[in-house]
């Protein structure tokens, strides 16, 4: 399974950015492979309108079904939903894209079911 986190760099040792939309990079690990990759997400850093659909779209193509983020508007909430990505909310998590991944993976991040300015803890 493809797990995407939000983040200000371009790798796993990057801080986490709390944005979908507006995010600098969305980093992928793949658990099957063992793997990680980067999207850049620079298209959608000055958008006028419509950052967080594109920004759903693009990581739609890339096979994710785990998204970790904090913010999630509604037209990106409607098109990851449709896209059965399951959203989860780093709540004041912060740190490094390992860190998000290993508390997700350890069970501390709670699902976000709808679309907010922030998701609590």
């Amino acid at each position: 399974m493809k797990i995407a986190i939000t983040s200000h760099g371009e790798d796993r040792h990057s801080e986490v950015d709390s944005r979908f939309g507006r995010a600098d990079y969305f980093i992928l690990y793949d658990q099957e492979t063992d793997t990680w990759d980067s999207l850049p997400n620079t298209q959608n850093l000055e958008a006028a309108h419509g950052a967080g659909i594109q920004a759903g779209q693009s990581l739609a193509k890339t096979g994710a079904k785990i998204l970790i983020t904090g913010h999630v508007g509604p037209k990106a909430f409607k098109v990851l939903d449709a896209e059965k990505i399951t959203m989860y909310s780093m709540g004041d998590l912060t740190g490094t894209v390992e860190d998000a991944l290993a508390a997700f993976l350890a069970g501390k991040l709670m699902t976000i079911d709808v679309p907010g300015a922030s998701h609590g803890k």
